[in-house]
């Protein structure tokens, strides 16, 4: 089992639509989150190995951990959902036609026109491989796109089908059959 950890609120990003906009988040609340993930897996004869994306968001929660001892890796492909040049905009300045656009194609059409498909998230988040991790710390949408594929392998047809993200700073167990399994090859080979 896979215990994946959406990362504690940052700073400034009520109402605005974040991907890959890199916001701070408050240090104690990184610090707090570490101290949940760190007695957790104590609890569970866990490895203390901790893989996180490269945001600020999830890394900061690994770096209190790497301060405690743990190996903290960062990888890419735990990364949120890019949404072009809507991503760190007030929802409310994304032109109403441009959202209902994209939910008409939610699976295949890019949000914004130049982010990134659902599909392609979905793809990512199989490419994923903890190795020996067992905890990563990660981002609302990537969770939920990990949710969507433990129920259906394929992407979802509607916008209205896709998982709710859970709260920040809530644990999510993912079965790791949902990953790359060692010897199938890299995912990330060939990927920018």
């Amino acid at each position: 089992m896979l215990h994946a950890w959406r990362h504690a609120p940052a700073r400034n990003a009520a109402g605005r639509c974040i991907g890959r906009t890199d916001l701070p988040i408050d240090p104690r609340r990184a610090k707090r989150l570490a101290h949940r993930i760190r007695a957790f897996a104590r609890r569970n004869g866990l490895p203390r190995i901790v893989v996180t994306s490269p945001l600020r968001r999830c890394r900061a929660t690994g770096r209190w951990l790497a301060r405690w001892g743990w190996q903290h890796r960062v990888d890419a492909l735990l990364r949120e959902i890019d949404f072009g040049h809507w991503d760190g905009l007030p929802w409310s300045a994304i032109p109403r036609a441009e959202f209902d656009s994209w939910c008409a194609d939610f699976a295949h059409a890019a949000p914004a026109g130049d982010g990134e498909p659902v599909a392609a998230l979905l793809q990512r988040v199989r490419g994923f491989d903890p190795g020996p991790a067992r905890i990563v710390v990660t981002h609302g949408g990537w969770l939920s796109a990990a949710r969507w594929l433990e129920q259906d392998p394929a992407p979802p047809q509607h916008a209205r089908q896709w998982p709710a993200p859970p709260r920040h700073g809530s644990r999510c167990e993912l079965p790791l059959h949902l990953f790359v399994s060692p010897g199938e090859g890299d995912p990330r080979d060939g990927m920018a």
